[in-house]
């Protein structure tokens, strides 16, 4: 093996250990990657070897009646859906597809890589991110140490929660081979509730005061009037089962006064889905996700007013998407408004100007540094992925 080797494709955890210490020994980065639908998140350019780890796809165990599945970290996220969906059942989080925001055809992300980057949709606020259910893994540490960490029960925590630590990484620790997860079953049907005519600041204050109401709303967006969607205004979600779906909808209703509409269960899903997927932004621009206190959202939207730049809102304002051209400042709109800005697609040049991550804090980068020393002493994986500020992770 020599560093010209550019992709490597490991059949086995064996293998994969040693590789890490062949790559250990011979000072040759490595980048682990599964689908490859977010390898255009960070610097362009990487000298690292690819590690492919679609090998690892197997379901190792997955009982229903359990609400849990250990599965490969190389299975395709769709094939994982589809799975549970036969089932009657979901993952408790909701995962994005990065593959379509690059271009790339949907359905090629894989679970460990869904982990790897603990980025979620448009259900966060009410289900939890991929962190909140994760019960454990197997892996090989930067160190090709083979190791595994929590279990496939849901009270199985002692000492250190590594599994947790693994959740948002970016394979940067760990090249994870199993995952145990908690699923859920999955909702009978689902509407949402279109209120029209909002400001973007009436739109977060209503996304707010919503998702602390009795009635179970499930997630929460405002997209502003422009966008490529098939509605826009404020959508609020609900879930479950059919009467009790539309009971509390017509209460969310009346709740928010002004002009509503209902969006049945086929059109809900597909919007939803569109929002979580970041599909009413223009293709090629370049993308940012800001995250922030929910209530502060909507200064993004005021500090972006006459600009070129367009934006919607998830989370009930956590969570907002920016399509920006060249020269708006998207990242100090972030830190004014208390939030964080990560650069998600750019061009090369842009990508090759600014870290991905926004600027850690000192004391939260030297922790991290630490612990990436523990776990990958020789810097072999993935060290210029994110540059030499390279960030921590995307919540």
């Amino acid at each position: 093996m020599t560093n010209a080797t550019r992709s490597m494709r490991p059949e086995t955890a064996a293998q994969l250990a040693d590789l890490f210490r062949w790559a250990t020994s011979e000072h040759s980065p490595l980048e682990i990657r599964g689908g490859g639908t977010k390898a255009e998140i960070g610097q362009p350019g990487r000298q690292g070897a690819v590690v492919d780890m679609r090998a690892f796809a197997d379901v190792i165990d997955y009982d229903p009646g359990e609400l849990v599945m250990t599965i490969g970290a190389g299975a395709r996220l769709a094939d994982v859906e589809k799975l549970l969906r036969d089932n009657g059942q979901m993952l408790a989080f909701d995962p994005i597809d990065h593959g379509p925001l690059f271009g790339k055809p949907a359905g090629e992300a894989t679970i460990g890589g869904v982990i790897a980057a603990n980025i979620a949709g448009s259900r966060r606020l009410s289900a939890g991110c991929a962190r909140d259910h994760m019960l454990g893994f197997e892996g090989v540490s930067g160190r090709g140490e083979l190791f595994k960490a929590g279990g496939r029960v849901v009270k199985n925590v002692t000492g250190y929660d590594l599994a947790r630590l693994m959740v948002g990484s970016w394979g940067r620790l760990v090249a994870l081979t199993t995952v145990s997860l908690k699923v859920l079953p999955r909702p009978e049907t689902e509407a949402s509730v279109l209120i029209e005519g909002l400001s973007d600041a009436d739109a977060v204050s209503l996304m707010n005061r919503a998702m602390g109401w009795p009635l179970e709303v499930a997630a929460a967006a405002h997209l502003p009037a422009g966008l490529a969607a098939s509605a826009t205004g404020t959508i609020l979600r609900i879930e479950g089962f059919g009467p009790s779906v539309a009971t509390r909808a017509a209460e969310v209703a009346g709740r928010c006064g002004g002009k509503t509409q209902m969006i049945e269960a086929g059109q809900s899903a597909a919007l939803w889905q569109a929002i979580r997927d970041v599909a009413p932004l223009p293709q090629g621009d370049t993308l940012w996700r800001v995250t922030l206190p929910g209530v502060s959202g909507s200064a993004i939207g005021a500090a972006l007013e006459g600009s070129d730049a367009r934006h919607y809102y998830d989370w009930a304002g956590g969570l907002v998407w920016v399509s920006a051209p060249g020269g708006v400042d998207v990242r100090s709109v972030a830190e004014q408004a208390g939030g964080q800005a990560v650069l998600v697609r750019a061009t090369e040049t842009v990508r090759a100007s600014i870290s991905s991550f926004h600027p850690e804090r000192l004391g939260v980068a030297a922790l991290r540094n630490r612990v990436k020393a523990g776990f990958d002493p020789a810097g072999i994986l993935d060290p210029y992925r994110f540059g030499p500020a390279g960030g921590g992770n995307a919540h």
